[in-house]
């Protein structure tokens, strides 16, 4: 059985990541998914969050993606995400930040807005967040 499996991330404006790996971690639209070489073909929904991804050498390495879709084939892994991040370009001060516009614009009743991108910019920013705080614990910082 193969060690390995071809993965590739692509963002609406460009590759991000292409290379071997022995696990790809991150949530689908039906909850958390783990794919290791050799697992069955899947088409899935992803949700705004972190791709956790184990290389050949045993390094792991992590990714933010604000949704998208992953494909799962017996030699290849594809990650289209609509925005995809290496986890450590994250800025956490701009992440809290659109967290608290977006809160604060669900908050206001009477402001005019559209309800669903508000929440959709809290949806990222709390899961920006949320990548950046596993890293972190992850770390040990």
């Amino acid at each position: 059985m193969a060690t390995s499996v071809h993965c590739d991330i692509v963002s609406a404006e460009e590759a991000i990541f292409s290379g071997e790996v022995q696990f790809v971690s991150l949530t689908g639209s039906m909850g958390d998914l783990g794919i290791t070489p050799g697992h069955s073909p899947l088409l899935s929904e992803i949700q705004p969050g972190p791709v956790h991804m184990r290389m050949e050498s045993g390094e792991e390495d992590v990714f933010y993606v604000s949704g998208g879709f992953m494909e799962v084939q017996p030699h290849k892994i594809t990650v289209l995400a609509d925005t995809a991040i290496r986890a450590h370009d994250l800025d956490e001060a701009k992440a809290e930040e659109a967290k608290r516009e977006a809160e604060q614009q669900m908050a206001d009743k009477s402001a005019e807005f559209e309800y669903s991108v508000a929440a959709s910019r809290l949806a990222e920013a709390t899961a920006q967040l949320r990548t950046i705080r596993q890293i972190r614990q992850k770390l040990g910082k």
